[in-house]
């Protein structure tokens, strides 16, 4: 999962949820649209190519994230805010 809630939200003990999207290695996910977003193997950690799936962005409680695997780069967190306006229809 990409945590893309802001880092005030995510560092403030009472606050318990988290803004995530969710990532795929289905390859069958690559083919959906401007709501998925590919993620090379390699990049931010991740060991294959994977699918950002902006279209399924969720809250989860804090407690359920356990480990950073790594970040993101400038233009593959571009991508992904993209790819949650095109799913929710933001200018």
């Amino acid at each position: 999962m990409i945590v893309m809630s802001h880092d005030g939200f995510n560092e403030t003990p009472a606050w318990r949820s988290i803004i995530v999207v969710p990532i795929s290695t289905s390859a069958s996910q690559g083919k959906r649209g401007p709501t998925v977003i590919e993620v090379p193997g390699g990049t931010g950690g991740l060991p294959r190519t994977s699918f950002a799936v902006c279209h399924q962005v969720t809250t989860l409680d804090r407690s359920k994230v356990t480990r950073k695997i790594g970040a993101l780069p400038a233009e593959i967190l571009r991508e992904v805010e993209e790819g949650l306006k095109a799913a929710m229809d933001l200018d």
